[in-house]
């Protein structure tokens, strides 16, 4: 385990509080809770944050999400326990996580719309916008 290299929360505290209150206005969507913390655990699956792991995958297992489905998130194309909603929810995340490569295709983005109403498409962004720059603070300062 790292040392922690700088306490970024509290050398830069008003950008971090802006952080957490736009987790506090995203934890309010008509998204709900299981959707976003499996979003949350995917892309901290995907870069690799070990604090973050951690903190969603018992967040999930304390809302009473089977640990199946914890589980099998990294497959989630070929798992069964996920529905249509969460696939999109999945591929949408996956995409803009790997914006670089991807370019957030249409491909990816248009499956959304049998599912979320175009305010849930935009909450959903953010969730995935968040999780990353709360991933890439926590990875690059060692917490």
């Amino acid at each position: 385990m790292s040392t922690l290299r700088l306490p970024y929360d509290t050398l830069s505290p008003k950008a971090y509080q802006g952080l957490l209150q736009t987790k506090l206005a995203l934890d309010k969507s008509s998204l709900g809770k299981e959707p976003i913390e499996l979003v949350n655990l995917r892309i901290s699956q995907i870069n690799g944050c070990s604090f973050c792991l951690e903190m969603h995958a018992s967040s999930l297992r304390s809302s009473g999400v089977a640990n199946a489905k914890i589980d099998s998130l990294a497959g989630w194309r070929v798992s069964t326990h996920f529905n249509e909603r969460e696939r999109a929810a999945l591929e949408w995340t996956e995409s803009v996580v790997d914006i670089a490569h991807t370019h957030a295709a249409d491909e990816h983005f248009e499956p959304l719309k049998a599912h979320f109403s175009e305010a849930e498409i935009s909450d959903l962004t953010f969730v995935i916008a968040l999780m990353s720059a709360f991933n890439r603070l926590a990875i690059s300062m060692r917490r």
